[in-house]
């Protein structure tokens, strides 16, 4: 986000000024496409040579606005799945029924899929679970219809039918029973569904290449949990209970190759306005995120391991 960035700078130029001497070196890196993927910024940049030179201690990704006092932390991330699921029928004039037509296949698909996306909200209404704690999916395209010069042919059944759906897995979830019930439900063979065809536009991993949930440690096994903690509370700051990011990030291509990767952003006292309109924050929350930064900089650039060998010098 572009008010974290200038914080991010903002920080960096406060301890430059104050003379401040890290042992790790830091780098601030600004990529591209992190709401469609990723594919052309992280994700090429985490399999580069730059990148494995830095010899990566902990990432800082983005959180989100909290309108507590508390700052809201992040420890892990929803995976976006985005799946295409095609019908196909029998064509024919529109004043007829076909139980197998491809929009009746289709129907009953999106009817399975809301009954699903209501049980899980209902765990969230409940308080059982909370938003990044449950598979969320929303249907964002729906595409059919017989075309012609003029629009749509309105008398004449479609042979064809897609929809789309955003898909948001969370790393506690079995991905193998969500594919289940994907091809079993929601896109099953015997009613005409080509899912296999439609397959994903996109479909990130749950697991880590250790086969282990993409999370980031929050207890005393990680160090760089610890010195976040007191580096808030240094600025006069406060992290709310750790929490699963209910959309996703940039941070799971690194936690996917098994570096720790926190989501944050100091910004308390504000509503959360994501991609709404008239985002805006304090200027004054805004200031004070800049001192939580330098605090959490300062701690994260000077952390020495008591493994560490005399004489080298670990990233950041």
């Amino acid at each position: 986000m572009k008010c974290v960035g200038m914080q991010y700078l903002e920080a960096i130029r406060k301890l430059k000024a104050s003379g401040f001497h890290p042992l790790r070196s830091v780098y601030l890196s600004f990529v591209p496409d992190e709401e469609i993927g990723g594919h052309d910024g992280v994700e090429k940049f985490v399999d580069s040579d730059v990148f494995t030179n830095m010899n990566l201690g902990i990432v800082l990704d983005e959180g989100l606005a909290s309108p507590s006092e508390d700052y809201r932390v992040f420890y892990a991330e929803r995976s976006p799945w985005w799946l295409v699921i095609k019908a196909t029928g029998q064509p024919g004039h529109g004043a007829k029924l076909y139980d197998n037509s491809a929009m009746e296949n289709l129907f009953k698909s999106i009817e399975s899929v809301r009954r699903f996306r209501d049980s899980q909200f209902d765990l969230v209404k409940a308080g059982l679970q909370a938003e990044g704690e449950v598979v969320s999916i929303n249907m964002v395209f729906l595409k059919a219809g017989t075309p012609s010069p003029t629009g749509f042919v309105m008398n004449l059944q479609p042979s064809v039918a897609q929809a789309g759906f955003d898909i948001r897995v969370p790393p506690t979830a079995d991905p193998e029973s969500l594919e289940r019930r994907i091809a079993e439900e929601w896109a099953p063979v015997s009613r005409n569904m080509t899912f296999e065809l439609g397959q994903f536009k996109q479909k990130a991993n749950v697991h880590d290449k250790f086969g282990k949930p993409v999370l980031t440690a929050t207890d005393s096994s990680n160090p760089w949990w610890d010195l976040l903690e007191e580096a808030v509370r240094k600025a006069n700051g406060k992290l709310g209970k750790p929490e699963v990011f209910p959309a996703a990030t940039d941070s799971r291509y690194f936690r996917e190759l098994g570096f720790p990767a926190i989501g944050f952003s100091p910004m308390a006292n504000t509503p959360i306005l994501l991609h709404d309109h008239n985002e805006f924050l304090n200027q004054d929350e805004y200031l004070k995120g800049v001192d939580v930064y330098v605090s959490i900089i300062k701690a994260y650039a000077s952390y020495v391991e008591h493994t560490r060998k005399e004489g080298s010098k670990d990233e950041l």
